[in-house]
């Protein structure tokens, strides 16, 4: 699915290409080293998505949709639950036996994530704003996604924020956070 159009388009383009990430995860050997840079290139998207919606989706969910609050709110726990389970999953070796189950738990917890956005708050969305609003959520949260670069690729710049992000002292899930919310992080 192509990013652009709507927050809700752009949102579930990022859903697909995590499926996508948790799937190139799984297809690897079991302790095989390509695990841990997928499974560190899903942090960073999973962080940069979850920034997004915090500073974009939920603000206009609480405004807009009716019992907004309650499913702003549900959206943050969610995140948390994840962002947890990022932390526990950075510590760990591709060859250590929780890899797998604090990947599999991780898998599970963002598709009921995807499940209830798609099926119960893009609907409600969709129908509590105009197509104006929705594009302009989407050109803003893809703005957010874009300038929070906090992926490492196979060739990393040498300028900010890729040397932030790849710093020692906080983990991966810390950096990239911050990075995508605009603060520096000190190595």
């Amino acid at each position: 699915m192509a990013h652009g159009g709507n927050v809700i388009a752009e949102f579930t383009a990022d859903h697909r290409e995590l499926e996508e990430l948790f799937a190139r995860i799984e297809a690897q050997p079991v302790d095989h080293p390509q695990r841990r840079v997928l499974a560190n290139r899903l942090t960073a998207e999973l962080v940069r998505h979850s920034v997004a919606e915090e500073m974009h989706l939920c603000p206009t969910v609480r405004k807009h949709v009716r019992d907004g609050e309650e499913l702003a709110e549900k959206e943050l726990a969610e995140h948390v639950k994840i962002e947890r389970l990022l932390r526990d999953l950075e510590e760990l070796h591709v060859d250590d036996p929780q890899f797998n189950d604090i990947v599999a738990k991780l898998r599970l917890e963002v598709a009921s994530h995807v499940r209830e956005e798609e099926q119960e708050l893009f609907p409600k969305l969709a129908a509590s704003c105009s197509p104006e609003k929705l594009d302009e959520l989407g050109r803003l949260a893809r703005h957010t996604k874009q300038t929070a670069r906090t992926c490492p690729h196979f060739t990393v710049p040498d300028t900010p924020p890729a040397p932030e992000l790849l710093v020692p002292g906080a983990g991966l899930v810390d950096r990239a956070r911050d990075l995508a919310h605009g603060r520096r992080t000190k190595g």
